[in-house]
């Protein structure tokens, strides 16, 4: 993050399913919209009500592009970090315009009413680790014995 930037989390729906797009270089780039509604509960009818929504346009770069693409999808309710941005542009008619948007630095689906299954994935030019070394991993740890002195044995602590 750089000075002046403005970091912002949005949590809201994806309103369609993210495009994937190559730059002429190659480089991978998603784009999509979360719209994020605010409720608030009334006292007086006992009804939520909902305010003006949010669109937001996200953009995605590189591996984060490819991996939003392959996980997420239209209606999703997601919890996104990212630089707030400005584009500033004019119409063909002279009129100047803007829109906000957001740089992504880090997504995920909201847990809040939903499961997800999550697959870690090898970065590029990492080595591969076998599942001992890798503490995310679900294979059995390799037999071991108690340590001496009434250490902790094999059996998770819940």
């Amino acid at each position: 993050m750089s000075v002046g930037e403005t970091p912002v989390t949005v949590v809201g729906n994806l309103t369609d399913d993210p495009e994937l797009r190559f730059t002429p270089a190659g480089v991978a780039m998603a784009k999509f919209t979360i719209a994020s509604t605010p409720r608030t509960y009334d006292k007086n009818t006992g009804q939520w009500r909902d305010g003006t929504a949010l669109f937001l346009r996200v953009t995605a770069w590189r591996e984060m592009a490819e991996h939003v693409t392959e996980s997420l999808t239209k209606g999703m309710r997601v919890v996104a970090t990212g630089r707030l941005v400005q584009h500033n542009w004019q119409t063909p008619e002279g009129e100047n315009r803007s829109m906000l948007g957001l740089d992504l630095d880090d997504i995920g689906p909201s847990l809040r009413f939903a499961t997800a299954k999550v697959t870690r994935t090898q970065r590029p030019g990492q080595p591969t680790q076998t599942p001992a070394a890798d503490p995310w991993s679900t294979a059995a740890p390799a037999p071991a014995s108690a340590p001496a002195g009434g250490g902790f044995g094999q059996e998770p602590p819940f």
